[in-house]
């Protein structure tokens, strides 16, 4: 499933919302690039109840788990899986492939409001009656 339908779907599931924002969470070792994601993003809402919302990503790190050092470590660079500390290899990824769907920022529309034109965020979105939504 899509980003796009995803978001689409939980929207829909809580009735009629208007939404502003997708957040998601991107690994670095998930295989997608950033910036080709945001900028296919907006191509891809058009026509959906999506268009004109905002993509919010939170950029994850690989991290490792050492043995030698019995804890987790973020590694500084994807090209060699080494402990920063001791500098012990490890392929035991703990995380840094994820491609999640972590929640959508809506607002309800009073009842028959039709959603008339594509979302647009507010520009004080810290509480404009909005509500986080955590997709499971």
């Amino acid at each position: 499933m899509s980003i796009v339908e995803g978001a689409s779907q939980e929207a829909s599931s809580r009735g009629n919302v208007q939404i502003h924002a997708v957040h998601l969470k991107l690994g670095v070792l998930s295989g997608v690039v950033k910036e080709a994601l945001l900028f296919s993003y907006d191509i891809a809402c058009e026509g959906t109840p999506l268009e004109g919302s905002t993509l919010v990503i939170e950029e994850v790190p690989a991290v490792v788990y050492c043995s030698q050092c019995d804890s987790e470590k973020t590694l500084p660079s994807i090209q060699l899986f080494c402990c920063p500390t001791c500098g012990t290899l490890t392929g035991d990824l703990v995380s840094g492939r994820e491609l999640e769907l972590v929640g959508l920022e809506i607002s309800e529309l009073e009842t028959g409001d039709e959603l008339t034109e594509p979302a647009r965020a507010p520009e004080n979105a810290t509480d404009n009656g909005r509500l986080a939504v955590i997709a499971q």
